[in-house]
């Protein structure tokens, strides 16, 4: 009988500015195994769909781009660069406006089913941190671990803000936190695959907590 390898994969779920990325990297690092962003891939297609003028509400126009569309991950160093048909979008992706377009996009069954096949094939193949939204309820219902981080949507929106006056956007607070207040709401009430914690998941509320913090409370219940 053939011996198959068992990969370890580490789900970490949550809303949006909860420190998901952040925290999932720092984890990847500490252990040595790849990091795996899973919202890019969902930023990569608002991209695209914004650059070809496709609204992201029109099912049927996504559908037919999805089938023309190249989405690949590669590891440089153990970092992670997304290729958009070809071309690395790791920058272009991150612009503020295509949050919510990925959010939106993401509501499309065939988007949903097409980007989780393709997070379920890396994680067979190699051991990783991945962090999204439905990770641990649905994507990976059995990885070892599963997280769910939370925090207020003042702090979170707060974090979000500083990331962006950081990399030279200019947004407003209040704007800021609306936008999150919608995103949440289009992430919890999707008729596929929600966000939502699942019940085998470790809940933190990062809202008072340093991300050292946050990092070391997993290691700590991971280890």
């Amino acid at each position: 009988m053939k011996n198959e390898k068992t990969t370890l994969n580490i789900a970490i779920d949550g809303p949006a500015g909860s420190g998901k990325s952040t925290v999932a990297k720092l984890i990847a690092k500490e252990l040595s195994i790849a990091y795996l962003d899973t919202g890019a891939m969902y930023r990569a297609l608002g991209l695209k769909a914004c650059i070809n003028g496709i609204s992201v509400f029109d099912e049927q126009a996504v559908t037919a781009m999805l089938k023309e569309t190249c989405i690949d991950i590669k590891y440089d160093g153990g970092v992670q660069h997304l290729f958009l048909d070809g071309e690395d979008v790791g920058l272009r992706i991150r612009e503020n406006h295509i949050s919510q377009l990925a959010s939106d996009i993401s509501k499309i069954h065939a988007v949903r089913l097409a980007m989780v096949d393709l997070q379920r094939k890396i994680a067979s193949e190699r051991d990783c941190v991945l962090d999204g939204r439905d990770i641990g309820s649905f994507v990976l219902p059995n990885a070892k671990h599963k997280i769910f981080l939370t925090a207020s949507i003042e702090e979170r929106a707060k974090r979000r803000h500083k990331e962006l006056l950081s990399r030279g956007e200019t947004v407003i607070l209040d704007e800021l936190t609306k936008d999150i207040a919608t995103r949440d709401q289009n992430d919890m009430t999707r008729d596929f695959a929600p966000l939502v914690k699942a019940k085998d998941a470790i809940e933190i509320d990062t809202t008072k907590m340093s991300i050292g913090e946050v990092v070391r409370s997993i290691l700590s219940y991971i280890k």
